[in-house]
């Protein structure tokens, strides 16, 4: 005879990322969402919007727009927000080049630059806490990640500096000027993600779900052929049926070939897939075996 209350593994997963959203909201001042609208950002939006119902989450949500975003991934962006009534802070690498506090260099992608456009704005706004969609299964920096992962003064990520997690205990002391990074979703895998979207139907970009799309390939990846992306000589475009796993910056995430067009078909392929999304689409990643650690001892998300 079975005894105790067992949660499906999708609930469990739930209570865990409004538990940790409600702890943040409860010892925080001045906490922010980063919201860039991929479905990781979107899942974790519905989770704090849960968290709080029947009101509004009680903080604002933070994008930091290098400029080279897709166009689908803005207008869903920017049709969220108004939808919900949420207050939207974005942080600009544009401005940032235009004023000289980064060098944008021909070749490189913006997403390295997004650093310093990310701590400035935590600074400028006083924010103490930012919620982030980083999950460990993506990469093996992020694997290394505490739920709340403090940073210091400098906005920088000391993998021995960081505190234990007992028993679901949270540790979010801070002094003036350092910041906490907290990761609701760390505990979550893709196939996660995707059940939980389909199962609470929220909305994605267009771009996530199989479409036709002129692409060019490039060190082994599709890239969207566009505005961002030209055919370098030698290469060809050509016309696919793709869908994209992650989204990032245009120039940097790749597509794969795909007809899934449904969640539920997004998550029959999730399931036989033996890369994870960013090894498969993610050029940013591929700058070296450490290059991920390296950004975040940097600042990066």
């Amino acid at each position: 005879m079975r005894t105790g209350y067992e949660l499906p593994h999708s609930t469990a997963l739930e209570a865990e990322s409004v538990h940790i959203i409600r702890e943040v909201a409860a010892t925080f001042e001045r906490p922010v969402l980063l919201f860039s609208g991929g479905k990781d950002s979107a899942v974790l939006l519905e989770l704090a919007r849960r968290a709080f119902w029947p009101a509004p989450p009680p903080f604002p949500l933070l994008h930091i727009d290098t400029g080279h975003n897709f166009d689908e991934v803005i207008e869903f962006r920017d049709r969220t927000v108004e939808r919900l009534g949420m207050d939207l802070v974005v942080g600009s690498v544009q401005d940032d080049i235009d004023t000289g506090r980064v060098v944008e260099r021909a070749g490189e992608t913006r997403n390295r630059l997004q650093t310093t456009t990310l701590l400035r704005t935590l600074r400028e706004h006083r924010f103490d806490a930012a919620f982030g969609g980083a999950r460990r299964d993506e990469e093996k920096a992020r694997a290394k990640e505490r739920v709340f992962s403090f940073r210091g003064t400098d906005g920088g990520w000391d993998p021995r500096a960081q505190r234990p997690e007992v028993w679901n205990l949270y540790n979010g002391r801070h002094r003036r000027g350092e910041h906490i990074r907290v990761f609701p979703l760390s505990n979550w895998t893709e196939l996660d993600i995707w059940e939980y979207i389909e199962q609470t139907d929220i909305e994605l970009p267009s771009l996530y779900y199989a479409h036709r799309r002129t692409v060019v390939e490039r060190d082994g990846m599709l890239l969207s052929a566009g505005r961002f992306v030209t055919p370098e000589p030698g290469e060809q475009t050509r016309e696919a049926t793709v869908r994209f796993r992650t989204v990032g910056d245009a120039t940097c995430t790749g597509c794969v070939e795909s007809t899934a067009a449904t969640a539920a078909e997004v998550i029959a392929e999730t399931a036989a897939a033996r890369i994870t999304e960013r090894g498969a689409t993610r050029a940013d990643d591929r700058i070296s075996d450490s290059g991920m650690e390296d950004r975040k001892r940097e600042g990066y998300f």
